[in-house]
């Protein structure tokens, strides 16, 4: 069984980005689940905005 998502959608998150994914967006994580950032490069801390939510990873944007 999954256990949820521990980001939500709409939701804002203060993260450290740690690493970049193949498309070139920064990956942030909350409580160890993944968050793709685009336009984010690896040691960036920002806010960001939880835009969509899967199983096992979401997409967030950096929040102005």
């Amino acid at each position: 069984m999954d256990k949820a998502a521990p980001v939500e959608e709409g939701a804002s998150y203060d993260v450290k980005i740690e690493d970049i994914a193949r498309e070139g967006d920064g990956i942030a994580r909350v409580e160890g689940f993944v968050i793709f950032v685009p336009n984010a490069k690896v040691g960036d801390e920002v806010s960001i905005k939880v835009t969509k939510v899967m199983r096992k990873f979401a997409f967030g944007e950096i929040a102005e």
